[in-house]
């Protein structure tokens, strides 16, 4: 079953996804930090030092929303970001925030669909993705085209939510996550739907093991993972 942000409406998933975010935009990075209590900043970080190991030079962020993990990723000094989003209202808030940071030398910002991208083949060192891959329509597809854009011994890093799976902490975060944070979430963005459609998504996603085999399924070679915070979330690598 395909999990979509606005039930019934007669748009596909994808031009969905991008309503979601147009209209969540300006909310999103406040929301972000305040319902994860900041752990999330944390989580960008690890990746970010998993990354530096393979000493990239372009990088290419997809679903890269306000940026926040281009800007990390600026920590290790490569010679381009590019951040990519389907959100035009998004990739607005990432631009005015590069600019803020100073570091618009280094990340430019290009709008598209994840699924099909205007890069060409082996264009890219490394791929990273934060809280996105869930949003795809065609998950195998979307990760066809990372590994497409990718160089031979290029690497795709993956940040994305997942599932805890013991007692207690599985069913505290089970409550908090469809009772507590759709209530906040839709509150203050004013679109309660971007946020019950969130642990959703989660719960539909197929992560831990059932991702590497689709990392594998693409070509990706030496896939692993990290589990974070007792599995809340999971940082998943891939080499091409």
């Amino acid at each position: 079953m395909t999990v979509s942000p606005y039930q019934g409406s007669e748009k596909n998933k994808k031009q969905q996804v991008e309503q979601m975010f147009d209209n969540i935009a300006p909310k999103y990075d406040f929301l972000n930090h305040f319902l994860s209590l900041g752990i999330d900043k944390l989580w960008r970080k690890k990746a970010v030092r998993i990354l530096k190991g393979y000493d990239p030079s372009r990088v290419l962020d997809v679903a890269t929303g306000t940026g926040d993990f281009a800007i990390e990723t600026s920590r290790i000094q490569p010679k381009e970001i590019v951040g990519f989003d389907l959100s035009e209202q998004m990739i607005k808030v990432g631009i005015e925030k590069v600019k803020r940071l100073k570091l618009d030398h280094l990340i430019s910002f290009k709008k598209g669909d994840s699924e099909d991208m205007p890069f060409e083949d082996q264009s890219f060192d490394a791929i990273t993705v934060a809280f996105g891959v869930r949003n795809f329509e065609n998950l195998e597809k979307g990760l066809q085209e990372f590994y497409r854009v990718l160089r031979p011994g290029g690497v795709a890093i993956v940040l994305e939510f997942s599932k805890p799976k013991y007692f207690p902490f599985k069913q505290l975060y089970k409550f908090y996550f469809f009772h507590i944070l759709p209530r906040l979430g839709g509150m203050i963005s004013k679109d309660a739907s971007a946020y019950s459609y969130l642990p959703e998504s989660v719960m539909a996603f197929p992560d831990d093991q059932e991702f590497l085999k689709v990392l594998a399924k693409v070509g990706f070679s030496e896939s692993r993972q990290w589990r974070l915070t007792m599995g809340i979330a999971t940082i998943y690598l891939g080499r091409k």
